[in-house]
């Protein structure tokens, strides 16, 4: 009876056979790289391919509605004669606004909303704009004086945008102070953007040497770099421009993508940043430093007519 003891010993190596399931759990492994993804704040949406693809078909067929006298209300109210004095139509940012927005749409409502509010705000300014008055400080000290200028109006939208996006951006990692950085980022961003349009092709360049490398991870920047790339040959060409309508959509569209990237601290780096090259512009022309910087000439000038 005494040797049933051992006879038990087979049992107990009953517990390392349990042992070979266990690789059954790594299985699972393969599946868990999905979750950074979502953590990092990065959205499933279309193929960048896709995305930008939508948006240069969109803009192009803008462009050709114009060019058949389709346009809604007619295209000839947005003629403007550019730096050169030639006549040319500012429906090109009419169609980037559209060729951004409305891919942008189907995976970021809230971004789009905001990129086509930022239009709307250039709209306004490009059909019923006060020429008398530039630059932030002139139109906020027409305030101060008790007017209320087109360029004013813009502003407000321009803030009403960047809130809009930025309390979108963060409804699942938390609002805080950094939220409001990030509205002034879009905001800020999309004024930037129409202060560098003053010479052809320039704020599209910009935007796609922000907008590519962004494209990957972010719906906006991928929209906006395809509307970007459908609009540049004629921008380059002088045979259109973006006026405020186009510029400030690019700029809402990139700081929607830099604001959806960025950490916190970031954002408030990014922020002082615009800030800084804003108040910059109230007193050093930006194309006389592009014309004084031979490598940013070079790049300012390729492709022009």
């Amino acid at each position: 009876m005494t040797q049933a003891g051992p006879s038990v010993g087979p049992l107990a190596q009953a517990g390392p056979s349990v042992g070979p399931l266990a690789p059954a759990g790594p299985s699972v492994g393969p599946v868990t790289p999905a979750g950074p993804s979502v953590g990092a704040g990065t959205p499933a949406f279309p193929r960048p391919v896709a995305v930008t693809g939508a948006a240069v078909v969109l803009t192009w067929g803008v462009r050709l509605l114009d060019r058949r006298d389709a346009l809604p209300g007619g295209g000839r109210r947005w003629v403007r004669v550019n730096h050169r004095g030639d006549e040319v139509t500012l429906v090109e940012g009419v169609a980037l606004a559209i060729g951004t927005a409305a891919p942008l749409a189907l995976v970021e409502p809230a971004s789009a909303a905001a990129v086509l509010l930022a239009a709307g705000g250039g709209a306004v300014d490009d059909l019923a704009g006060d020429t008398g008055v530039k630059g932030l400080r002139g139109h906020l000290g027409a305030l101060r004086r008790g007017r209320v200028t087109t360029g004013a109006l813009k502003v407000a939208v321009l803030v009403t945008a960047g809130a809009l996006a930025a309390f979108e951006a963060d409804r699942c990692r938390g609002r805080g102070a950094s939220t409001l950085a990030a509205a002034g980022v879009v905001a800020g961003a999309a004024n930037l953007a129409n202060l560098l349009d003053l010479r052809p092709g320039r704020t599209l360049k910009v935007g796609l040497l922000v907008g590519l490398p962004l494209a990957r991870t972010q719906p906006a920047a991928a929209a906006c770099s395809g509307a970007a790339l459908a609009a540049l040959p004629d921008d380059l060409g002088s045979r259109s421009m973006l006026g405020d309508t186009g510029a400030n959509a690019v700029g809402a569209a990139l700081g929607v993508a830099a604001v959806r990237e960025l950490s916190p601290r970031a954002r408030w780096t990014c922020l002082a940043a615009l800030a800084g090259l804003t108040l910059l512009s109230e007193r050093v022309s930006f194309s006389r430093v592009i014309d004084a910087t031979p490598v940013l000439r070079q790049l300012d000038r390729w492709g022009r007519r």
